[in-house]
This record gives structure tokens, sequence and C-alpha cells, in this order.
């Protein structure tokens, strides 16, 4: 308070969200809307921590190597406020489970790897009339888009993955942290969300650049 009033934590409270993903965006994603009293959070992930994870993802560590990723966060967030629940998922996001998964949820995060999966979970967020807050990192370089249910950004993730471009701690936490204000923002209906651009956050050269995006089917009512 008063960044937050009592009654949007309270309201907050009351919410469920779907962060998909446990990894170097989504175990900051998970303690960042954990931390400000999202009172239902869904983390899904079919992985478990290795050490090639030690350099970015929050919640691996030496103790949590060759455990699942899923089971971490409820872990963490355990420890951080028991009274947020996080419900685990081990599993992989696939065009079979995708629509049970995201049902029940009022909003759903994306810190997936791959453009497949992106796809699959863009499309049964559109589904399920939830919004969707996507984000995505590479080496120095982050991007973060908000899709309403109305809206259609497939093109964005067409056409396959990127090459690697390695992966660093910072850019992970300033992509999850843009990434939370966006959710905690949709759920509280707060002005000023990102809605049709794409925010492309360039650490290395300290840029920041709003690119404006042809979304279909947007509305004034999305807005």
């Amino acid at each position: 308070m008063p960044a937050i009033s009592p009654g949007e934590q309270e309201k907050l409270a009351q919410k469920k969200v779907l962060v998909a993903g446990c990894g170097g965006l989504g175990g900051y994603i998970i303690e960042f809307l954990g931390r400000t009293g999202v009172g239902h959070i869904t983390a899904v992930d079919g992985d478990v921590f290795v050490d090639s994870n030690l350099n970015r993802q929050m919640l691996s560590t030496s103790l949590t190597l060759g455990m699942p990723k899923s089971d971490c966060a409820k872990e963490r967030i355990a420890i951080v406020n028991p009274e947020i629940t996080v419900t685990p998922v081990h599993e992989f996001i696939t065009e079979e489970n995708v629509e049970k998964i995201i049902s029940g949820h009022d909003a759903a995060v994306d810190a997936l790897d791959n453009s497949k999966t992106r796809l699959l979970l863009s499309a049964a967020a559109r589904k399920a009339r939830i919004p969707f807050i996507s984000g995505a990192i590479g080496g120095w370089y982050g991007r973060v888009i908000v899709l309403y249910p109305d809206d259609n950004a497939d093109f964005l993730w067409q056409g396959g993955s990127p090459q690697p471009a390695g992966n660093l701690c910072f850019t992970a936490a300033q992509v999850a942290s843009v990434q939370s204000a966006e959710t905690i923002k949709v759920l509280l209906g707060r002005p000023g969300g990102i809605c049709g651009k794409l925010l492309e956050i360039d650490l290395l050269n300290a840029r920041w650049d709003e690119i404006p995006i042809d979304i279909n089917g947007m509305t004034d009512q999305n807005r």
C-alpha cells in the first residue's frame, strides 16, 4: 500500500493464474506473483532441474537438481507465503492437455522456451477467453506482449524458434518483472498496460522499444 489498495489485495487473493514454464522466466514470475498476493497459481512444467539451469533459474539450486520444476515452485512459495495456493502440474503442454490445463484461470502467463507450445497456449487462451501475457529472452534481449481474447499475434511465433543466444539471469529477471507487472494490471483492470504493441528490451544497449503490432480482431474494448 498504497501502490496496491486493500481492496485490490483482496481481489488478487481470489485470482487464479496459470504460469506455463517454471524455468528462467517462470521461476521469477511465480515468485513475484506469489509475493504480490495472487492467491492461486498453477505452475506447469514437465522438466526437472539440471546443472545448466543454475546460471539463471531462480528455483534452481544445488539442492533442487533432479527435482521437478513445478514441485519446487510449490515448495518455494510455501516458504515465502503459505497462504498462496500453488498447484504443480508436472507435464509438458500438448494438444491433448492444453485446454484442460488452462481451464478455470483468470490469466495465462507464457514462460515457455519454444514457439510450437506458445502457439498452442495462446490459442487455448483465446478459446478460454482469458488474457495471455507472453515473454521471451535470448542473451541480453527480451520481449513482452499482452494479448486479449480477441487478439491474435500468432505470426510472432511462426517459423520455429530462433537460434540459441545464451541465457543471462538478469535478462530473465527483467522480462519476468515486466510480465508480472502486466499480469497484475490485467487482473486488477488497471490502465497503462501493454496493448497493441510489442515491447522489445535490449539490456546490452539500455534500450526499450515499443513496436506497434497489427493484431487481428483487436477492438477498442480490449484497449
